[in-house]
Formats: structure tokens, C-alpha cells, sequence
């Protein structure tokens, strides 16, 4: 039977159809960017301290007084989550004592913030954590909030909120109701014709090659598929096909481990740096619009890489320079803030070019039968990954450096990995399982289907050249 490459050759490969599919289908990821990134704008924790009633009965000097010290950062800054304890020092104030005149303020006694607190409101009027109070013994809630979200990505599930008049519960709905119109491309974007024939539907597929033929202005031959091969078809019962059939050789199996590894650390890095924007030095909207911004050289980058070069070299070389510039943060000194932002939007650049390099490589690496499965588990893996990276940006409210290390180690060791993985680049996409490329490393014993592979002829030999290299 000849291969699916072959039977529509005729069609071109970038014809008018091919472009109204890719574009149809980029489209509709549009409204993923939007609610993906709304956590930055939805969850910050802006500048706060603890309230003191107005009821209280302080003088001045008291209430401007009421919050202890704290050192951050090399300066001192009135303390989030602790207050002097209020009976205290109002008692004070009614005998008309003096803070740190007649009173060591260090010596005095602190409680927690028992009257809630007060946000500074000159970046976010309103936000998740301002609204429910997510700080202090709370504030693990915050990033709590955000796995959430990314297990309802991964589910897939949609929960409609409560239309109100209000802050950020406007922006949640602005940027989820454009998500609808993708509906509409149910009518616009046709079924896989490859995969179509490797369900043995034929006619189906026949259909949309010639819907084809004729957006891109070219004559379908008359016969597409012969008698035989039909014939051939129909004589053999259709293999079905399930998710355990990606653990089904060591080949595989091995694929399916490593693009789960790397989907997830990927996603972590990614979704890790995004997250983690609000908490840079600078104007929290400029370093947004810039990590945004630097998305755009890092896919045309990705373009080219998957055009020219091989797949392998590419991603571990994007990772290895995301990596290594995190690594790099920690050694900035305070003062070359700005530098930092640098090195942080160079080690964003790498991962999202990386990123947007996998969803190619992983649907080469799969054979037709089971691609879609093999992406799926994968595209599942990075949504563990994402609904993981709040906690690595969390880590920061410990040591500010910490979550680049962690991210910048794991971009690294999977960039590593990335390198043993089979090169596509060049090569036919695998049908069949058999057909797969090898990973590099490991013996592998040759079953018989693959023996008689290798005797249909000079095509399978120039594949499994390929394989070697």
C-alpha cells in the first residue's frame, strides 16, 4: 500500500488549504493566552498591613507606630502580619507615654492582625487576595487558587461564575466568553485525512483530499486510492487502538516516559515565569507587556529551528539557555535590578521557544495510529506541570532566588534528556508503532513484524538509516 505522503503528493504542501487550516487553528488558541495569564492580574498580593479600628484609642504617635518594623530587602518596612497588641498600647496612649522615647518599641508585645488588614490599592484596586484576605497564614490559598484553575484546564471542565458588576470577576468573563466563537470552527476545520485511512476510512478521507485539491486550484487525479488497496483494506479487520498501546513496546514506552518528563518540566518553567512576572522589580504592567513581548522573537525562532535544523539540537539548546540564565539570577547584585529582569525575560525567551518546539516534536515522534493519545497524555503532563508552578513562585516569599534555581536545575536536566530522544527532522511520519524511531541508548531486539518490514523495500531501509543517525 503506498504511503499516505505519497497518495497526496499532488496537493502540495503549502497550498491555500493547508494555510486556512493552520490559521483556523491558531485562532482558536487565542482565548487560551487570555485565561491561561489571567492569574497574573487575578491573584497578586498587593502591599499590605494590619488594620487599626479608628475606633481605637491612640494618639498620633500610636497609630503611626501601631505596626512593628520588619528588615526586607536591606531596609526596614512595617510588617504584613503582626501589630502591636492593641490593648496594649492604647493604654499607653491614655497615660500619655511617647513610643521610643519612653518605650522600647522592641520590647513590647505583638498579636496578629484580629481586625483584618489594609492593601495598598495604588497598583490593584481590587483582587482575589484583597477581597478573601489570602495573606499571612492564609496566603497559601493564592496559589492554591491557581492549581486550581490549571486542574479545571486539565479536566476540561467549564464552571460559569456569578455575573456581577464587580474588579476582576468582569475581566475573568471578558476574557472567557471569546473562547465561545471557537465553537464555530467545528464547521470549518475537517478531520485528519491520515488519520481517517488509518481507521481504514477511506472514503471520508477521499472527501476531504479533494475539498483540498480544489481550495488549493488543483486537479485531483481521477482514482486517489486504487481497487486493490481498498480491496487489501477491507480483507483485514481494523486493529483498534487504546492508551495502554503507548506502553506497548520498550520503544514506546520509553517515548511516552520521556515526553511526559519533559512536557511537565517544560510547563513548569514556563508557566513558572509567567506566574512569577508580578513579583519582579519594576512597573508589575511594563514586565507583563514584556514577558508577553518576548514570546513573539521566540516563536518566530521556533519557526525557523523547526524549518532548518534538527529537533533534538534545537529544544535542548533553547532549554539549555533558558536554563543556565536562571541559574545565572541569584548572582545579580541587589542594586542591577534591571539586569535581572533581563536574564529572567532571556530564560523566559528560552522556554517558550522550547515550549512551542515540543508540540511538533512529539506528534512526529508518534505513529498516526496513536498520536493523538500520545500528545494528549503528554499536553496532560503539562497541565501537572502548570498546576505545579504556583508553588514554585510561592517558594519565593522564602528566598527569592529559590524558584529560578529549581526551574533553571529542571530546564537544564530536560534539555539533557531532550538529546536522547529519536531526531524526526527529515524523516516520513511513523503509521504503525513499528515504524517508530528509536531512542537513543538502549538495545532493542527486533520483533518479526519489524523483520518483515525491513524486506518491503528501499524506503523502510532509508528510514531506518535515518534512525541511526
Amino acid at each position: 500500500m503506498r504511503d499516505y505522503d505519497e497518495v497526496t503528493a499532488f496537493l502540495g504542501e503549502w497550498g491555500p488549504f493547508q494555510r486556512l487550516i493552520f490559521f483556523l487553528l491558531s485562532a482558536s488558541i487565542i482565548p487560551n493566552g487570555f485565561n491561561g495569564m489571567s492569574v497574573v492580574f487575578l491573584t497578586p498580593t498587593p502591599e499590605h498591613r494590619c488594620r487599626v479600628p479608628d475606633t481605637a484609642n491612640l494618639s498620633s504617635a500610636w497609630r503611626n507606630h501601631s505596626i512593628p518594623l520588619r528588615l526586607q530587602d536591606g531596609r526596614e518596612v512595617p510588617h504584613s502580619c503582626r501589630r502591636y497588641r492593641l490593648a496594649a498600647i492604647a493604654n499607653f496612649s491614655a497615660l500619655g507615654l511617647e513610643p521610643g522615647r519612653d518605650l522600647d518599641l522592641e520590647q513590647l508585645e505583638q498579636e496578629s492582625c484580629l481586625d483584618g488588614w489594609e492593601f495598598s490599592q495604588d497598583i490593584y484596586l481590587s483582587t482575589i487576595v484583597t477581597e478573601w484576605n489570602l495573606v499571612c497564614e492564609d496566603d497559601w490559598k493564592a496559589p492554591l487558587t491557581v492549581s486550581l484553575f490549571f486542574v479545571g484546564v486539565l479536566v476540561g471542565s467549564f464552571i460559569s461564575g456569578q455575573l456581577s458588576d464587580r474588579d476582576w470577576r468582569m475581566l475573568l468573563l471578558a476574557l472567557t466568553v471569546p473562547g465561545v466563537l471557537c465553537a464555530a470552527l467545528w464547521w470549518f476545520i475537517p478531520e485528519s485525512p491520515r488519520w481517517l485511512i488509518s481507521q481504514g476510512r477511506f472514503e471520508e478521507a477521499e472527501v476531504i483530499i479533494r475539498r483540498a485539491a480544489k481550495i488549493n486550484g488543483i486537479v485531483a487525479p481521477s482514482t486517489i486510492f486504487d481497487s486493490s488497496e481498498l480491496q487489501d483494506l477491507s480483507s483485514k479487520k481494523q486493529q483498534s487502538h487504546s492508551i495502554l498501546d503507548l506502553l506497548q513496546t520498550r520503544n514506546i514506552r520509553m517515548v511516552t516516559v520521556m515526553s511526559i518528563i519533559l512536557w511537565m518540566t517544560i510547563s513548569v518553567g514556563y508557566f513558572g515565569l509567567s506566574l512569577d512576572t508580578p513579583n519582579l522589580h519594576g512597573d508589575v504592567y511594563v514586565n507583563c507587556f514584556l514577558s508577553a513581548v518576548v514570546e513573539v522573537p521566540a516563536y518566530v525562532l521556533a519557526w525557523l529551528l523547526l524549518q532548518h535544523l534538527p529537533r533534538r539540537y534545537s529544544m535542548a539548546t533553547a532549554l539549555f539557555l533558558g536554563g543556565s540564565v536562571l541559574l545565572f539570577v541569584q548572582l545579580v547584585p541587589p542594586d542591577l535590578y534591571y539586569l535581572a529582569t533581563v536574564l529572567v525575560m532571556v530564560g523566559k525567551f528560552g522556554v517558550t521557544a522550547a515550549f512551542s518546539m515540543v508540540y511538533v516534536y512529539t506528534a512526529e515522534l508518534y505513529p498516526t495510529v496513536v498520536r493523538n493519545m500520545g500528545v494528549g497524555v503528554s499536553s496532560t503532563a503539562s497541565r501537572l506541570g502548570s498546576i505545579l508552578s504556583p508553588y514554585f513562585v510561592y517558594l519565593g516569599a522564602y528566598d527569592r532566588f529559590l524558584p529560578y534555581i529549581l526551574m533553571g536545575s529542571l530546564t537544564i536536566l530536560t534539555a539533557i534528556l531532550t538529546l536522547f530522544l529519536p531526531e524526526s527532522f527529515g524523516t516520513p511520519l511513523p503509521d504503525t508503532i513499528d515504524q517508530m524511531l528509536r531512542v537513543k541508548g538502549i538495545k532493542y531486539r527486533q520483533t518479526p513484524s519489524h523483520t518483515r518490514m525491513l524486506k518491503d523495500g528501499e524506503e523502510s531501509s532509508k528510514v531506518l538509516k535515518s534512525t541511526a543517525l
